[in-house]
Parts: C-alpha cells; structure tokens; sequence
C-alpha cells in the first residue's frame, strides 16, 4: 500500500501542474486572445488544414489511453467504476479525433504553433487520467451507485450530447457555396453565445465529479479556464459583427453569464 502510494504522488504533482497550466492559460488567453480560427493572423507562421490539425492534435488523448489500459494491471480493469470512467474519457475523444476531424467543412487552417500544443497537452492529460484510472483508482463495487457517479455520468453525458449537437448547428450555418459568418441558431444557442463550450464543460465537469479525483477536477479546471476567455471573445465578436445579434444570451452559461 505504502509503495503504491509513493508511486501515486508524481501522478498528484502532474494534476497540481495541470491546475497551474489552467491559470497561466487563462490570463494568457485573456491577454493575448486566441491564435486560431477568425482570430488567427497572417504572422501566426506555418498552418495545419483544419481537418488535419483536429486529427493529429487529439489522437493522444485516444492513443495513450489505450496504451495504458493495454499495459495496466487487470486488477484495476476488472473494476466496473474503472471501466466506465475509461470509457467515458474515451468515447469523447474517439468522437474527437475519429469523427469530428472529418465532418469538417471548410474550416480555416490551424496555426502549426497552436497545434503542437495541444498535441502535447492531448498527450499529457491522456496519460494523467488513464495512468490514475488504469494503475491507481480504488474504489468500492458499488461506486457505479453512488449518487456523486451517476449524477456526474448523467452530466457527462448531457454535456457530450449539447457540444455534440452545438458542433452540428455550427457546421450547417452556411449553405453549399456560401461564405462568411451567420448567428447561430437553434438549440442553446438561443441562450449563450458558446453553446458548443458550455456543453464540452459540463462534460468535463461530470466527469470530475464521477471520477471523484483531483486528477478528473484538474481537467475540468483546465477546460474551463481556456474556454471561458475564448468565449467572452466570441461574444464580443458577435456583438460588434452583428447588428441583430440578440441582446439577451449571455456568454457561456444560460441565464447566468
């Protein structure tokens, strides 16, 4: 026991950075402002196709949790509560990296800079979660009950289902031909700006609160730190761009802010 703790604290320093990453990411962000997309610049140096950028920069938050589950020790695998986390966390991302890359329509190039980032943090929180899961997570057999787990599965899947839905409103704002930018209708679009962020964080957030782990509360501190500065640019950008953007949907969470 005493060893298996020893070998679970550099997991717990690597969640501790993770936290840090979130802070220092927001007031980047919120200083700088986001580098790709309608934000980007022609000095923003070499550019990734949309599709393949999305690709490449998720698809190790898939690759290396299946690594580790390949590798882990079939004590913790043989526990329900460790499989479903596992596949929560890797449901999201076979969606990410496998489908949502291809469904795609047109989407302007993605800063190489921007990319190799988020491979890298793709990686690093890949491993951070499936290593806890796969190597370390305890819990009890009836975890799968617990009112913390399944009210955080009923989020996490809530969550995945309006940025799923969000993603598909977003790619069919422009019919075959067209160009430029339309306000989002439909869906919780009708009430936030970012509709597809607040989904992809209540996800997140459910599954921090299944996980019960610092390790699942440090990534959905990261998701909600980087997203809510690009959300505020958004909202603002829509505002200035659109005359008729509707006054009353707040920004990233409905009816709140």
């Amino acid at each position: 026991m005493a060893m298996a703790l020893e070998q679970e604290r550099p997991l717990d320093a690597l969640a501790y950075l993770e936290c840090l990453l979130a802070l220092l990411g927001f007031a980047s962000l919120s200083i700088v402002g986001s580098p790709y997309g309608r934000y980007s610049s022609p000095s923003s140096g070499p550019r990734v196709p949309a599709r393949a950028a999305w690709a490449v920069q998720e698809l190790p938050s898939l690759a290396v949790p299946l690594y580790e589950c390949a590798r882990a020790s079939p004590e913790r695998l043989r526990s329900a509560p460790n499989r479903v986390l596992l596949a929560m966390f890797i449901a999201h991302y076979v969606h990410r990296s496998l489908i949502f890359p291809f469904l795609i329509r047109g989407g302007k190039p993605t800063p190489l800079y921007s990319c190799v980032v988020a491979f890298f943090f793709c990686a690093y929180n890949g491993y951070l979660q499936s290593r806890y899961l796969s190597q370390y997570a305890v819990y009890a057999d009836d975890w799968v009950t617990d009112p913390r787990f399944l009210i955080g599965f009923v989020l996490w899947l809530i969550g995945m289902l309006i940025n799923i839905h969000s993603d598909h409103i977003l790619r069919n704002l422009r019919k075959p031909g067209e160009t430029g930018y339309k306000i989002p209708r439909g869906g919780l679009f009708e009430y936030v700006t970012t509709a597809n962020y607040f989904g992809e964080i209540v996800e997140w957030c459910g599954y921090a609160l299944a996980s019960w782990s610092l390790q699942g509360g440090a990534f959905a501190l990261f998701t909600f730190c980087i997203l809510l500065p690009i959300a505020q640019k958004h909202h603002q950008w829509y505002l200035k761009k659109f005359e008729d953007y509707p006054k009353f949907r707040k920004i990233l969470i409905p009816f709140l802010f």
